[in-house]
């Protein structure tokens, strides 16, 4: 099914471990410059460090005493609004009268940096309330919501890897269900000694730097951070303030596995039909794609071989290796870098990438790639077997 009315975008924002800001992330992206190392903010004794991607900077907020007790996770979402509200021409007294809408994926989100107060309470001490105050003050969506005093509806996404994603798709169909007026959507997340743990444990992590796509990946580095799009009903926005559009959709589940996607990649292909059939376009009119591509062997080998068959000889890349996995807020930050991508005609190298796998017929983009056309295509393969695949349009072309 086609949408007739258009959705665009008119902000974006960001900050991962590739920068504290869109324009930031951009210059590493296209300098080939990555920043991996241990974990700075909390350790663990596993005998094996593991590089992970970290915020660099640390960010200031417009929040007060009370306020600062949100965990980092709904702080990483607010900051990148607070950055693509700016970039769409908005501040908080400019949204008033407007029916706002937040929608936000997350996977973890606060809940795993919650473990010191398990640990005390296990060892029978009595530990203080704050930080469950904290834990439940702090869903992503929520605080935005209640930062902006916004009207709308609010959700926060959790559908793993893939929850950016949806988040953006879902707050696209909000627009087009005519449920308001303008949404701040995309996805946030910090990392968390559970979770480095917790993949630790599962053997997908490298020790060195990630290679998406390459025949000697060992595994996926974790990140953390978060991108914002600011969607807007296209027939209520000026067209020079278009800095892209949403042209299609598609979410489909393999239900194969609890970690591992589908070996015939089913559901990555249904969720690419589905957002294709919104779009009403070809794959042939896809410029470049934004894939997934964790560096792990299962999901860099299936999606490769999807993409072989159902977009072949598209160019694609994946981002990771700038930014590291960054679970719920992935497929968000990497909307972000398409709709960027689309507006400079061109695409940062696949960095890590240097010998091609015989099991992947194809190879990814090694060195900062111009091309031709309008659309570009970002998808993410989660666990659980959730796949979700955004098609994006340049400004109002």
């Amino acid at each position: 099914m086609t949408c007739s009315l258009p959705v665009v975008v008119t902000g974006l924002g960001c900050l991962s471990g590739a920068g504290m800001n869109l324009d930031e992330n951009l210059k590493n992206l296209f300098s080939g410059c990555r920043y991996p190392g241990a974990p700075i903010r909390f350790s663990t004794d596993h005998p094996v460090v593991y590089p992970v991607l970290e915020l660099r900077d640390e960010f200031k907020l417009p929040l007060d005493e009370e306020q600062l007790i949100y965990a980092r996770t709904g702080q990483l979402a607010l900051a990148a609004a607070l950055e693509a509200l700016t970039a769409a021409g908005y501040d908080e007294a400019s949204l008033r009268g407007k029916r706002v809408g937040v929608c936000i994926g997350t996977t973890v989100g606060c809940a795993l940096n919650c473990d010191d107060f398990y640990r005390d309470y296990k060892a029978g001490k009595n530990p203080g309330m704050s930080i469950i105050e904290r834990y439940l003050r702090s869903n992503p969506a929520a605080v935005i919501a209640r930062q902006l005093k916004l009207n709308g509806p609010v959700q926060t996404v959790v559908n793993a890897c893939a929850s950016g994603t949806d988040a953006i798709g879902l707050g696209a169909t909000w627009l087009r269900a005519g449920a308001c007026d303008l949404v701040i959507s995309g996805g946030a997340d910090e990392l968390s000694r559970v979770t480095y743990a917790g993949f630790s444990s599962l053997m997908i992590t490298d020790t060195s730097p990630c290679k998406p796509f390459d025949v000697n990946r060992k595994g996926l580095n974790l990140g953390e951070g978060a991108g914002i799009v600011i969607l807007e009903r296209g027939d209520r926005v000026d067209k020079l303030r278009m800095r892209g559009r949403v042209l299609g959709y598609g979410s489909a589940c393999d239900a194969h596995h609890l970690t591992a996607p589908r070996p015939d990649g089913a559901g990555l292909k249904a969720a690419l039909a589905e957002a294709l059939r919104m779009a009403d376009i070809s794959a042939g009119q896809i410029a470049f794609i934004n894939a997934h591509g964790t560096g792990t062997p299962e999901n860099d080998r299936i999606e490769g071989r999807v993409l072989h068959e159902v977009l072949p000889g598209v160019p694609f890349l994946s981002t990771k290796g700038y930014t590291g996995h960054t679970l719920g807020a992935a497929g968000a930050i990497e909307a972000v870098y398409t709709l960027a991508c689309l507006e400079r005609g061109e695409v940062p190298a696949n960095i890590g990438f240097a010998e091609l796998d015989p099991e992947i017929p194809v190879a990814p983009v090694t060195a900062n790639t111009s091309f031709s056309g309008h659309v570009g295509l970002s998808q993410s393969l989660a666990f659980g077997g959730n796949n979700a695949v955004l098609i994006l349009a340049a400004g109002g072309s």
